[in-house]
């Protein structure tokens, strides 16, 4: 059961009474809000000022793929306005925000005056260092060099305001700190006393811990601007190491029921992840209390268009690969999910589906016809998809923030960068994930995949071929979880989101089936034509679902089609340019600069 009410009702209580200490960075506390003097008196207050640096992603999480190459979108993605605009540091505005870290370090210069015994307070410091930790990845992940502060300001505080930006070097090694600390010194409870209400545990700084160390050592590793590359290694060998901690404490396992087609759709649409023995942390809501806000839009039609490179990247259920097989870049659609990795059928809306939450499904519900539109892929989604139309069930939802499954790839890849990983080691890791959904075991010398080869042509190891294939399994483990940005970005591979997202392959105007029953649903028409009043009906006295196809820019098409008569649907026309280094990196926002002159811009910005 859900230990839900309690902890959201703390936090709901919590951000009114800190709202008044975190009006700005730099603002004084006022009289009103909470002090040092009126505050921190015992441990239920520390609760208290903690719960609200809580910041854990929800439903969010579905949509944070777009615009990589797992996910097309129409929505204003900073990457993709980014890449086909001209982006300046009076532009990109948004991230030079250090709220949180004030409330952080105001908590570390405060807490100490409850009288706890030494164990209870480290538990409470670990935490509190655990949230900056969080802060300053994100500050590092976007900017690189950041000035650490380690203290609460006032104005008075010129020195520091006037702060040069430190070495990301610097910078890592304090996180490091405060993240070693934190796994050292917080309990395995959490908070409350329960593992299950969604507040920070040891184990839940161990695998942030491990995620930030395997993203630092690729890093650094494929990132020569950083000339960083020479201590690379060592983040790898922390990722490897705290996630085997992770594996060998025997307290998370990959959620299974024996029902390889089924338990990986399940796991991301359950009203409970309480008991779930996958999920390290999770967002918990309950109707009524804390809504998930779940969105119907996840289904795809909206802004989500799930895409074809991605769908390309499953192996077939033998192990080998789908790219393969001659002509495989012009299968139809029912053919691209004949004998796949189970994972695709319960991540892609598969031939076959069939739809009961209606919401953004003008055809209604039952047997689901691939609903096509301009400007998306004709993929859907269905992972994280509620496909039940009662709303009780929607904002029941619970999101797994993180799951078991990425300590076993954080494992993986660590010992493959390192040229280490053994037979064993796959076995007790990539493999188990393939067993949950009845796939073939990843050997551990495989072919080399030319295609993956192609993708990642900065990938080096003694162990490449290797390296690859985790590559490909972490992405689609994961797939449309929010991950791929940062992969791409650590793995120095920002070039392939120059490919524009493209979608279902139509060979010609007609007729196509895409329920695999082998009765067609939809006409493709010219653009010439219109679409007629009174429809023709199929085989199964069903009304043909009709499109008029067309190029991208034809905005009276129903769908875009490369040749616009056949080919793959497209989803834009030009996905823009992706410079290199800088645009794995963002500027500090001009005004801040003005500010303060000392912080200098860094990779051409």
């Amino acid at each position: 059961m859900k230990h839900i009410n309690k902890y959201i009702i703390a936090m709901a209580v919590a951000a009114v009474s800190l709202s008044a200490c975190k009006k700005d960075f730099l603002d004084r506390q006022s009289q009103t809000a909470i002090g040092d003097g009126n505050f921190f008196n015992n441990e239920k207050d520390l609760q208290l000022y903690l719960n609200n640096l809580y910041n854990f992603e929800g439903v969010g999480i579905y949509n944070n793929d777009r615009a990589t190459d797992n996910s097309g979108t129409t929505g204003n993605v900073e990457i993709k306005t980014m890449m086909m605009g001209t982006p300046s540091a009076s532009t990109l505005v948004s991230g030079w925000n250090w709220e949180q870290l004030r409330s952080a370090n105001y908590f570390l210069e405060n807490f100490k005056k409850a009288a706890l015994s030494e164990d209870i307070s480290n538990h409470y410091e670990g935490i509190a260092r655990f949230y900056r930790a969080q802060f300053y990845i994100d500050k590092v992940k976007r900017y690189s060099d950041v000035p650490w502060y380690d203290k609460t300001m006032n104005v008075n505080d010129t020195e520091l305001l006037l702060k040069a930006r430190d070495p990301r070097a610097f910078v890592v090694d304090k996180i490091m700190e405060d993240l070693a600390f934190a796994a050292e010194h917080v309990n395995l409870t959490g908070i409350t006393g329960s593992i299950t209400d969604g507040s920070v545990n040891r184990w839940i700084v161990k695998a942030y811990e491990a995620k930030f160390a395997l993203y630092e050592g690729t890093y650094r590793k494929y990132h020569t601007e950083l000339n960083l590359a020479g201590t690379a290694n060592e983040y790898l060998e922390l990722a490897a190491s705290v996630s085997k901690e992770i594996m060998d404490g025997g307290k998370y396992r990959l959620y299974t029921t024996s029902k390889p087609g089924e338990d990986y759709l399940n796991l991301f649409v359950q009203s409970d992840l309480s008991t779930n023995p996958e999920v390290i942390l999770a967002t918990y809501n309950q109707n009524g209390i804390r809504n998930s806000n779940w969105s119907e839009t996840v289904f795809g039609n909206y802004e989500v268009s799930p895409s074809k490179d991605l769908l390309q990247d499953y192996l077939m259920k033998d192990g080998s690969y789908y790219t393969a097989q001659a002509g495989y870049a012009t299968f139809p659609y029912v053919k691209e999910f004949e004998n796949r990795d189970p994972r695709l059928s319960q991540t892609y809306a598969y031939p076959g589906f069939v739809l009961l939450n209606v919401a953004t499904y003008s055809q209604g519900g039952g047997l689901y016809v691939q609903q096509l539109g301009k400007s998306f892929s004709g993929y859907h989604q269905i992972k994280g998809f509620v496909n039940d139309p009662n709303s009780v069930v929607q904002q029941n939802l619970d999101v797994p923030v993180l799951r078991y499954a990425e300590i076993l790839l954080t494992y993986a890849e660590a010992k493959a960068e390192l040229g280490t990983l053994t037979q064993a080691d796959l076995d007790a890791s990539i493999n188990l994930l393939r067993d949950r959904v009845g796939m073939v075991h990843m050997p551990l010398s495989p072919a080399l995949d030319a295609v993956q080869s192609a993708k990642y042509p900065t990938a080096t190891s003694s162990q490449k071929a290797l390296l690859l294939e985790i590559r490909r399994e972490r992405r689609v483990e994961l797939a449309l979880e929010g991950y791929r940005f940062d992969d791409v970005m650590r793995w120095n591979a920002g070039k392939l989101l120059e490919k524009e997202q493209e979608g279902i392959y139509f060979s010609g105007l007609g007729k196509h089936d895409l329920t695999g029953d082998g009765v067609p649903d939809i006409i493709l028409l010219p653009f010439s034509e219109s679409i007629p009043a009174v429809k023709e009906k199929n085989e199964l006295g069903k009304d043909f679902i009709y499109y008029r196809t067309g190029i991208v820019g034809q905005e009276a098409a129903g769908v875009f089609l490369k040749n616009g008569t056949s080919g793959t649907v497209q989803t834009i026309a030009d996905n823009g340019t992706f410079q290199e280094p800088k645009y794995y990196y963002r500027p500090v926002p001009q005004s801040q600069v003005q500010l303060n002159p000392n912080l200098k811009q860094i990779f051409g910005w």
